[in-house]
């Protein structure tokens, strides 16, 4: 019988630990992004939605400057007495939760008088469907009730985003604490990251699911792949004189080869055409033009894949076999190097496309992918 983890289970695993109630249960759910890949830290566009498996905080207070957390996915207790050094080093997977809290402090004033965490999740992690920001905005939103600090919604994604480069070191954008932030049930988050403009578009799936397709390959934002390609973007805007790549339109692709190296030329037309491709997907969505979804999501990945080159063989791997059982459209999901694709399958296919899909992967030599389907669910909020 799988276990449940849900807000009571967080409670009472706070209790079991600690000793005592919790002040409260707070989530936030992870995401899972239906186009627009690597645009967010290049002021583009994106169109992710906040999938239905969460990480719960389940918090209580202390009067002590010492915060102690743990989780249901780790053993022991990280212990941190922030009331004697209001900075102290993180690492590890505590940098995640206790890099929100130094962060917090800092933008409101507010000293840590101490309290315990417990955390417990079902977003997969390393899968590319954020779980790093899940435990951020859970705990932030929690903070920013407790505290009293009257933060905005995007106030809390982005300090969730500042904990997750100055603490962590991982050189992300903010679309996965925004998606998590502002999600809605049956729709997606059309986020402008020039403007930080948020608008909630409905899907209109209808039949259709969203199939996650974790091909278990584990990655991680705060190594090198992720950077490099962040440096290479940040290269090209300096030798196109441009503010951000979002400057740059499709006029420009020509002058942007003859001015950049090949490789940096590609990671930049990736960029540049992504942009494009989020802004069609949110008309065919409005459409439920599936056809046109489908074409938009392969051209996407064949960017993410020879542009940008962040896929892999198994999340090619994915991606063509769920076509070919069936699935309407499909494409890697998240920052690459590993993680997960994502399929958009009609309800009846759903079965064959995953077994098909598992055959692929036992045929090549590869584990088993973890396969679920993902429905756009509610946002970051308060359980108990």
């Amino acid at each position: 019988m799988a276990l449940t983890i849900d807000a009571a289970f967080a409670a009472r695993n706070f209790e079991e630990l600690y000793g005592y109630s919790p002040e409260g249960v707070w989530s936030a759910p992870g995401r899972a992004n239906l186009i627009g890949e690597h645009t967010d830290y290049n002021a583009g566009l994106v169109l992710p939605f906040a999938i239905n498996r969460r990480t719960f905080a389940a918090i209580g207070l202390r009067t002590d400057g010492t915060v102690r957390v743990a989780s249901e996915g780790f053993h022991g207790v990280i212990e941190v007495d922030f009331g004697v050094q209001s900075t102290p080093a993180l690492e590890g997977w505590s940098a995640y939760p206790l890099g929100v809290v130094q962060v917090l402090s800092e933008l409101t004033g507010h000293a840590v008088e101490g309290f315990d965490i417990y955390l417990a999740s079902d977003v997969p992690t390393g899968a590319g469907l954020s779980s790093s920001a899940a435990i951020e905005c859970a705990v932030a939103i929690a903070l920013n009730d407790i505290w009293d600090a009257g933060l905005s919604r995007s106030d809390i994604a982005l300090a969730g985003q500042r904990a997750e480069n100055t603490v962590v070191g991982a050189p992300t954008g903010f679309m996965d604490q925004f998606a998590s932030m502002f999600g809605e049930p049956d729709s997606a988050i059309f986020l402008d990251c020039r403007s930080m403009d948020v608008r909630a578009v409905p899907l209109g799936l209808g039949d259709f699911e969203v199939l996650v397709m974790d091909t278990q390959e584990k990655h991680s934002h705060a190594t090198g792949g992720y950077a490099s390609r962040r440096k290479a973007c940040d290269s090209a805007v300096d030798v196109m004189g441009v503010s951000t790549l979002r400057d740059i339109t499709t006029d420009m692709l020509d002058e942007a080869q003859q001015k950049l190296d090949e490789e940096t030329f590609r990671r930049v037309k990736h960029v540049v055409t992504e942009n494009i491709r989020v802004e069609n997907a949110v008309a065919a969505f409005g459409a439920r033009d599936f056809e046109a979804i489908g074409e938009l999501f392969a051209a996407s990945h064949a960017s993410m894949r020879d542009d940008f080159e962040i896929s892999t063989p198994a999340l090619d791997l994915a991606v063509e076999s769920s076509l070919e059982a069936g699935a309407v459209a499909a494409r890697m999901t998240g920052g690459g190097f590993g993680g997960a694709a994502i399929a958009l399958v009609a309800s009846a296919q759903v079965p064959e496309v995953m077994s098909a899909v598992t055959e692929a992967f036992t045929a090549a030599g590869y584990q088993p992918p973890l396969q679920f389907t993902v429905v756009p669910s509610q946002g970051a909020r308060r359980d108990i």
